[in-house]
């Protein structure tokens, strides 16, 4: 008898085949308030955060960008300043309504000229070996079903010299941080999403997800695997988020 293959969504465990379904649906349910929310639940440090894994990618004029989990494009519009009209920045997302919505964003502020947009999966990237200075995945490593595999197609579609970029939600350095966050996350967090987002479920993945999450270390451990070279990270907020790095020699 063959035995169905499992992984996380949250705490759950479910059938490997139905996470991309399960995840697509928080998203979808999100999307049009998912900007708000981020401002609200982390009080507009998400900002800080994003422009910070942004210098660290010291992506230059003229070189190409893969925006992986781009969402609404956020980091899009950060990297589309930094490779100016040579360059070129790709938004991606599995989400169809995560990047409709992004797209409909950057094309209301005018920035048309050298952004692309594609749904793809980042366990299979669908581009040429060797194509892009920078792939980025800011915020949506967590809910990537096979992250090994999606590390892997990421160093694929790296230029030799180019780097990785996570940023994610990952795990406190100190006992104290650990414990109001642990309370903030499954005691308001949901709340805010009740309220703002009419979707108390999709907050409760959020903070259960993040758990699920390799910490610093063993993403570090990941990265090298996957054939990433002088890989590191940076704690910030006492380690609520890092940002790692990593590069294809």
């Amino acid at each position: 008898m063959t035995q169905t293959s499992t992984t996380h969504f949250g705490f759950k465990q479910v059938a490997v085949e139905d996470k991309v379904k399960l995840v697509r649906g928080v998203f979808d349910s999100v999307a049009g308030q998912y900007d708000i929310m981020n401002d609200l639940m982390s009080l507009g440090i998400h900002r800080i955060w994003k422009r910070i894994a942004v210098q660290l990618s010291n992506v230059r004029n003229g070189e190409q960008v893969l925006d992986l989990a781009g969402g609404t494009g956020d980091l899009t519009t950060l990297f589309e300043q930094r490779v100016g009209k040579n360059g070129q920045v790709v938004l991606a997302d599995i989400n169809s309504e995560m990047l409709r919505t992004g797209r409909d964003r950057l094309i209301d502020n005018g920035l048309v000229s050298n952004i692309l947009y594609a749904q793809v999966n980042a366990e299979c990237l669908p581009f040429a070996d060797n194509t892009f200075d920078c792939v980025c995945i800011a915020f949506g490593l967590r809910n990537v079903t096979d992250k090994e595999a999606a590390l892997r197609s990421m160093y694929r579609v790296l230029k030799p010299g180019g780097r990785v970029i996570v940023l994610e939600f990952s795990h406190p350095i100190d006992k104290i941080t650990k414990k109001v966050y642990d309370f903030y996350s499954f005691n308001i967090l949901p709340k805010i999403g009740r309220f703002v987002a009419k979707d108390e479920d999709s907050y409760r993945y959020l903070a259960e997800s993040i758990r699920m999450h390799p910490k610093q270390e063993e993403l570090k451990n990941m990265m090298e695997i996957a054939g990433l070279e002088r890989c590191e990270y940076f704690n910030m907020t006492q380690g609520i988020v890092a940002v790692h790095r990593g590069y294809k020699i």
